[in-house]
């Protein structure tokens, strides 16, 4: 595939990764450390792109805050201004070779459960540096063939005890207190996760108070509350009940009633996997296969 012919000095252009918010990534070499990376760039055109703007500064100041080996790095962050105003934002990043896991096929029961434990550890590391990252979800989680992830996209992200201006998030992950602009904290980014691995074992997305989906759930308004949730085991009676259970306490729509903290969860996480593992050794059979 030839590359696509883009003038960005600094920096040679390979292709086009793909498209996002208003922002288009590439595989490109940063010129000067002559090492291959992932390119964002952004370009003012209209008053609403200054929201990309804001989130890939934020994404760049949440990264160099947070050094972890499941988080994408981003390196490097390049304004381009025009009259004196910044008019484009460039911002280098690691580049990882994977799939999403919202794409990913043939992760089995087991597997699944060690991704979220990598995703768990990740965002543990981002709460003691006093971060959240806000918008967990299947397509900011990548897996490679190696089964190494990396959480990308922190342009949600915001400091601990943060009250939002605005609703952010994506419907069909979002927690009540995000809809209602609430104060957030870890326990946002569990509900998030809860909601992720609800779906990655389910193949259903759980309600939520703004769904994204055509699913069929009635849901209450914004001061409401959401639909009664099915548990996961209730959806796929194969699935381990101390999973289904993990899940359920973390979407829970009480915050107090979550979890406590990330290092909660990988613990649970330890004993499933060890108790998962242990099953299938004695049944010297292969685990079920996960929903994903």
């Amino acid at each position: 595939m030839p590359p696509e012919v883009v003038d960005l000095p600094g920096f040679t252009i390979l292709k086009k990764l793909g498209v996002g918010a208003r922002s288009t990534i590439y595989l490109a070499k940063d010129d000067q450390t002559n090492s291959q990376i992932a390119l964002k760039r952004a370009i003012l055109e209209r008053p609403e792109d200054t929201r990309i703007f804001e989130q890939i500064e934020n994404e760049y100041k949440i990264a160099q805050q947070v050094d972890h080996p499941y988080i994408r790095k981003c390196y490097k962050l390049i304004k381009r201004r025009k009259l004196l105003k910044v008019n484009e934002l460039l911002m280098s990043m690691e580049y990882f070779e994977g799939e999403t896991l919202e794409n990913y096929r043939g992760l089995s029961l087991i597997d699944c459960c060690l991704v979220f434990r990598m995703v768990a550890t990740a965002l543990n590391a981002m709460h003691a540096k006093g971060y959240i990252h806000c918008d967990l979800k299947p397509n900011n989680i990548m897996i490679n063939k190696e089964g190494q992830i990396r959480i990308i996209d922190l342009g949600q992200g915001c400091k601990i005890g943060t009250i939002k201006t605005r609703i952010q998030g994506t419907p069909d992950y979002i927690a009540p207190e995000q809809v209602r602009r609430h104060r957030l904290d870890y326990r946002t980014d569990v509900f998030n996760l809860g909601a992720t691995m609800y779906w990655a074992f389910t193949g259903k997305n759980v309600p939520t108070l703004i769904p994204q989906n055509n699913s069929g759930l009635t849901i209450a308004s914004l001061t409401g509350v959401a639909a009664e949730v099915r548990s996961p085991s209730q959806i796929q009676p194969k699935i381990n009940p101390g999973i289904s259970k993990l899940i359920m306490e973390c979407v829970n729509e009480d915050p107090l009633r979550r979890p406590s903290n990330m290092s909660d969860i990988i613990s649970r996480l330890d004993l499933l996997i060890h108790s998962i593992f242990g099953n299938k050794i004695k049944a010297n059979g292969t685990a079920s296969p996960a929903n994903t």
